[in-house]
C-alpha cells in the first residue's frame, strides 16, 4: 500500500472515532483534554507500530490480522454445541395434548396457598387483577365492544395454563416454580374460574382431559393438524 493509500485509510478509520481533522466529535468530546491527547497519542502510536509491521513483513500482519471468515468445513468457534441434558432443561414445552408434562400434582386448595405468597402481588385477590392481569371472569363476554380475556373466557386448553405458569412464573423468578406448585396453582386458577371442582386434583394424566369453555373458538390454522 502507498503512502497516499496509508494517509487515507488512516485518516478514514481515525475519523470515524475523533471526527473531521481530530475535533473528537464522539469517542473523547466529553473527556478533559489531557486525556484526549493522550489517547491520540496511543492511538498514532499503535497505528503507527501497525504500519511498520506490515511494512516489514505483510505475510506476518496478515496471518495475525482476525478474520471473521472461515475456511469451508470450519467452525467459527463461536460457543459450544449444547449438550442433550443443556437442551432438556430449556425444551419443557407442554402441548394441548399435555405430552411431556411432568410428574407432580396439585390442588385447588394447595394452590391458593403459593398464590397468595407468590402471585396475588401482581394479580391481585382471587386474581381479580391489579397493577397486572385479570386471572378470572370475563365469561361471555368475548363478543362484547370491550371483552375480558382471562384463563376461564378465552384459553383454549389447560395444558397451556400449566406450561405459561411453570415457564414464566412468577414474574421476578420465572422457572422457580416445583412441578407440584405449577400444577396446584394451575388448578387453583382452573376452580376460581369455575372450570374444575375445589377437590379435583390435576396432574399430568387429570390435566389434558379439563374441557376448557372456550375451547372451540378458535380455528386451527392448520386443520390437518387437529386431533
Amino acid at each position: 500500500m502507498s503512502t497516499p493509500d496509508r494517509f487515507m485509510r488512516g485518516s478514514s478509520l481515525c475519523a470515524s472515532m475523533h471526527g473531521p481533522r481530530g475535533g473528537a466529535r464522539q469517542v473523547h468530546a466529553r473527556g478533559p483534554r489531557p486525556a484526549r491527547l493522550v489517547a491520540v497519542a496511543v492511538c498514532i502510536a499503535a497505528g503507527a507500530a501497525s504500519a511498520q509491521q506490515r511494512q516489514a513483513s505483510p505475510e506476518a500482519a496478515d496471518a495475525a490480522a482476525p478474520s471473521v471468515l472461515t475456511a469451508p468445513g470450519e467452525s467459527p468457534q463461536l460457543g459450544e454445541p449444547a449438550t442433550p441434558e443443556q437442551i432438556a432443561g430449556w425444551d419443557i414445552g407442554i402441548g394441548p395434548d399435555g405430552e411431556n408434562l411432568p410428574e407432580g400434582s396439585g390442588t385447588p386448595s394447595q394452590g391458593a396457598e403459593v398464590y397468595a405468597t407468590k402471585c396475588i402481588a401482581c394479580h391481585g385477590e382471587d386474581g381479580a387483577g391489579g397493577p397486572n392481569d385479570v386471572l378470572a371472569g370475563g365469561h361471555g363476554t368475548l363478543t362484547d365492544a370491550a371483552p375480558v380475556r382471562t384463563i376461564g373466557s378465552y384459553w383454549p386448553y389447560a395444558t397451556t395454563l400449566f406450561d405459561y405458569v411453570r415457564r414464566a412464573m412468577p414474574y421476578t423468578q420465572p422457572q422457580s416454580l416445583t412441578n407440584d406448585e405449577a400444577y396446584a396453582l394451575t388448578a387453583y386458577l382452573l376452580e376460581l374460574n369455575g372450570v374444575i371442582d375445589r377437590n379435583d386434583v390435576m396432574n399430568a394424566d387429570t390435566l389434558p382431559r379439563v374441557a376448557m369453555p372456550n375451547r372451540d373458538g378458535f380455528m386451527w390454522a392448520w386443520p390437518d393438524w387437529k386431533q
